[in-house]
């Protein structure tokens, strides 16, 4: 009894923005709707459905102390259009009485009055990411992988962006993201994509937010009911170069950069090979 009267005065209990596990919220983002497993998970971790406009656009693993992204997790659906320019936060990263959809800053401070520093308890803000040198805000799940205005705004969050080499961002990574995909996704039906970033020992904003050592990108694709092909990459965040692996090299090498049990990306029966 007592329980079902806290669930009563807590009607954002089971579906909110921040959510308990991505197998009940938003699976849908995963191949045969089955997340990484808990080789990937920080110590103070979030799940995120990340939803824009009241609709669920993709999964993202988010390292409250160390203000990032672990992985961001989408269907891949390319496509022409205008790239965003407004940057959104997570309110339900700051408490689970404030919006379940991404919001700006400047909305969170001006209608819900909430100060800047309690929206940077929880994750990085704009400021973080003011001034930097050589290092740009580099997007998990890019803008360019999505086919309409609102999935693209959707990936301007500021719990989809690492700080990125500024080269490799522009450079190596850049052309995996718009070439390499376009030419390895040729006959796939459906391309589920997890794209991912190895804490490092360095932070941009005096401590506040981890600058990655290494930047890694997943994809398994369906062909047909018989066929499913995957391939991987992976960049070290201070070189302009990206490494082509199959699915279980980088699973095995981010095992060993993580150091937290053997890393499972995508479901068993996406090839490994």
């Amino acid at each position: 009894l007592l329980l079902l009267q806290v669930l009563a005065s807590c009607p954002w209990l089971g579906h909110s923005e921040v959510v308990m596990s991505f197998e009940t919220s938003c699976p849908q983002f995963f191949f045969r709707e089955t997340p990484p497993n808990e080789g990937l998970e920080p110590q103070n971790p979030a799940w995120i459905c990340q939803r824009f406009k009241n609709q669920y656009y993709f999964a993202t693993l988010y390292d409250r102390s160390l203000r990032i992204p672990v992985y961001s997790a989408y269907i891949y659906q390319p496509g022409p259009g205008k790239r965003p320019k407004t940057w959104l936060v997570e309110p339900q990263l700051i408490g689970p009485t404030y919006p379940k959809t991404m919001e700006k800053e400047w909305t969170l401070l001006n209608r819900y009055n909430v100060s800047l520093e309690k929206i940077s308890q929880s994750q990085a803000i704009l400021h973080d990411y003011k001034n930097l040198t050589g290092l740009n805000r580099g997007h998990l799940n890019p803008n360019g992988h999505h086919d309409d205005y609102s999935s693209r705004m959707a990936t301007f969050t500021l719990t989809n962006i690492v700080p990125q080499d500024e080269k490799l961002n522009g450079g190596a990574w850049n052309n995996y993201e718009q070439q390499t995909m376009i030419r390895m996704t040729q006959g796939c039906k459906t391309t589920y994509v997890i794209v991912g970033a190895v804490p490092g020992n360095n932070h941009i904003a005096k401590g506040r937010v981890n600058k990655p050592s290494h930047l890694w990108s997943a994809a398994c694709c369906v062909v047909d009911n018989n066929y499913v092909k995957a391939w991987a990459v992976i960049a070290e965040n201070d070189k302009n170069q990206v490494e082509l692996l199959t699915l279980g090299e980088l699973e095995d090498t981010l095992t060993e950069l993580y150091g937290r049990g053997q890393v499972s990306l995508f479901d068993r029966d996406c090839p490994r090979e």
